[in-house]
């Protein structure tokens, strides 16, 4: 009876806190210089002659003249100067804002990494910090730094992203707004000096600027943009119907890029259709803890880590029936989609190798579970 007091009393808590909770709003951007900051400073303007209480908690204007403008009249909160390694550093004061506590605060850069020594790693973190204080948030990001789509987003660049952004801070945002241009009038504004200057025109131009590139960028940001509003109205609309509550199920394998792969796959399936989701790695005798090779070991727990960042629950289990202990858990999790990798992942193999597999094809049929093969 206790128990159910205290439950009762925490939900209860979890509701006033969500209430107080700062509204979100994130501008995202296939690239830079789309004007994601220039937007935001436009919005400034507006609020503050709304009579809104608003401050530039961080903006960063890259020297772009147009961006730059927009600065003036604009109340801004000093940043905090950082010595680090012998250099002079400047970060977001984060306390300044909570003791300001404005009405509304601009976070520019969302996926920066903040100087060692301050209060939170991320500037994601600070924002959410700022958000349960019960001040709203207008920031942005790339859809480069978005941590599920990071790898197709590298495939397409060639650049390597370190600095990125969990789903679920944009799973907190109340409002997404894509802030689109066609790759022509991208390239315009970069040959026009508006970017960069001039003497990066060239390389930029010859490297991620080019045509082929930014199209498939801007298809990503708005399937991003158009996967919120999905989920916003599927919390926000009554169904008259309730649909069947699809769950995911990842299973993996110690090879470190396929696992990966999977994980980050089946995070953006989930995350599509609002559904649960878990990764299950079957240990086989083979690789017990005593014969596992240590990298294997460590790539393991590297790839559970990123699971869990992703909004994943990580289940591991002792077997060397690999299909069995998959429909196993599949059974007890509810699972209507189960997600393995393409014919050169180790389980797929070893399920190959055996009749276990066209008995797990046979058991899914029965509980009408998709199996889907991810490249």
């Amino acid at each position: 009876m206790d128990q159910d007091k205290d439950n009762s009393v925490k939900q209860f808590l979890d509701l006033i806190k969500k209430s107080r909770r700062g509204k979100f709003k994130i501008y995202i951007g296939m690239s830079a210089g789309v004007g994601k900051t220039y937007r935001m400073l436009q919005e400034a303007h507006g609020l503050i002659k709304n009579g809104i209480n608003l401050q530039l908690g961080y903006i960063e204007t890259h020297n772009r003249a147009e961006t730059h403008a927009l600065l003036a009249g604009l109340p801004l909160i000093p940043r905090r100067n950082i010595f680090y390694k012998g250099k002079a550093l400047e970060e977001m004061d984060l306390a300044a804002i909570l003791s300001r506590h404005p009405e509304v605060v601009i976070v520019d850069e969302l996926a920066h990494t903040n100087v060692e020594g301050s209060k939170n790693a991320k500037r994601w973190q600070d924002v959410v910090d700022i958000l349960e204080a019960g001040i709203n948030v207008i920031s942005a990001l790339n859809i480069q730094h978005i941590e599920s789509l990071n790898e197709d987003t590298e495939e397409i660049t060639g650049i390597k992203i370190t600095e990125r952004v969990p789903d679920s801070v944009l799973e907190l945002a109340d409002e997404i707004v894509n802030i689109d241009l066609t790759a022509d009038e991208l390239i315009e504004r970069l040959q026009a000096g508006k970017i960069y200057d001039a003497s990066k025109i060239h390389h930029a131009l010859n490297n991620f600027f080019r045509s082929e590139k930014l199209l498939q960028l801007r298809e990503i940001a708005l399937k991003e943009v158009a996967h919120h509003l999905e989920r916003k109205i599927d919390i926000e609309v009554p169904q008259k119907i309730k649909l069947r509550a699809e769950r995911f199920l990842a299973c993996i394998s110690s090879n470190p890029e396929t696992a990966r792969n999977v994980i980050r796959k089946t995070a953006r399936l989930a995350s599509y259709s609002r559904s649960a989701w878990t990764v299950l790695y079957v240990q086989s005798s083979s690789e017990s803890m005593d014969r596992i090779r240590l990298d294997k070991q460590r790539h393991l727990i590297n790839n559970f880590k990123l699971a869990t960042e992703l909004g994943a629950e990580v289940v591991k289990v002792k077997s060397d029936t690999i299909g069995s202990a998959i429909f196993e858990v599949a059974e007890q999790k509810e699972i209507t989609t189960i997600c393995i990798g393409k014919p050169n992942f180790n389980i797929f193999q070893i399920i190959l190798k055996t009749a276990v597999f066209k008995q797990l094809l046979n058991k899914l049929a029965t509980t009408d579970t998709d199996l889907v093969i991810l490249s």
